[in-house]
């Protein structure tokens, strides 16, 4: 498998930390989407395995603000928008300052699908976790994809969303959660509280992306796992009621890393769900 060098690619005002791996230019590529405070190196060779396995081409990267893409201009200030002479659309061009609620949606309508232009991509698979379900899905709801696979997506806000994330600023601050995420981030703190402060903010309490999944014709693979302590099956089972054509898996013994907790469950699931594209 031949896996390039992260290298930056500039999209709009920010160098983003792109991965490309190799594989066969017939198939559709696999899109790695990351969690909330993921990156490139934090899914260490799992897509280089999973792309092995499936004989697909990858591509993986970091938002802006984490791993090495560049950091976002005043994390904790004003959120605003920067008017720089980008075409974007109706949602905004550049952002400095805190993330907006609709922080997945300007992902997934601006962001990505000029990454996937300047790529040369067309109708990817993407693979979401977490956070990057949700992009995931918003970016399939509006734009041609060949598939969608999500990992412990969130549709909506739940009470037990917030309590885990709440915990998790507490084990910022004062336990080791800093110290365990510093290598996988150019600017640690700014990827932690970029993410943290909407999550914790009252805007974020009616986040909603249900009306928006009718949307999606692609292909359509949902997995969550029955311990995840960010969210319950009603996640996936909000999708399921939206997309009729979702393919649920359902994890025992499984937290919020799916591809962690029960590696071979996911990438048999993955497997047999790409053979039909």
């Amino acid at each position: 498998m031949d896996i390039s060098p992260p290298r930056l690619l500039r999209v709009f005002d920010a160098a983003l930390e792109v991965q490309a791996i190799a594989g066969p230019a017939t198939r559709p590529t696999l899109v790695f989407l990351h969690e909330g405070l993921g990156s490139v190196a934090l899914w260490r060779d799992w897509p280089a395995q999973l792309c092995q396995r499936l004989g697909l081409p990858g591509l993986v990267y970091s938002r802006q603000g984490y791993g090495q893409s560049d950091p976002r201009p005043d994390v904790r200030g004003a959120p605003r928008t920067v008017d720089s002479g980008d075409v974007v659309d109706g949602r905004g061009g550049p952002r400095q300052g805190r993330l907006q609620p609709d922080y997945m949606h300007h992902e997934a309508r601006v962001v990505l699908p000029e990454l996937l232009r300047q790529c040369g991509i067309h109708r990817p698979v993407l693979l979401g976790h977490s956070d990057g379900g949700t992009i995931a899905l918003l970016h399939a709801s509006q734009h041609p994809v060949a598939g969608c696979i999500v990992m412990a997506p969130h549709v909506v806000v739940e009470d037990i969303s917030v309590q885990a994330i709440t915990a998790a600023r507490e084990a910022f601050e004062h336990g080791p959660l800093r110290q365990r995420l510093a290598p996988f981030h150019a600017d640690v703190d700014c990827a932690f509280w970029q993410w943290n402060d909407v999550w914790l903010s009252p805007a974020f309490r009616n986040y909603d992306i249900r009306p928006e999944l009718p949307g999606i014709s692609a292909p359509l693979l949902a997995i969550q796992g029955e311990d995840d302590p960010y969210g319950t099956m009603a996640q996936i089972d909000e999708i399921a009621a939206r997309v009729p054509h979702t393919r649920l898996v359902k994890l025992a013994d499984c937290g919020h890393s799916p591809h962690r907790d029960q590696p071979n469950a996911v990438a048999s699931a993955i497997d047999q769900f790409t053979q039909t594209l």
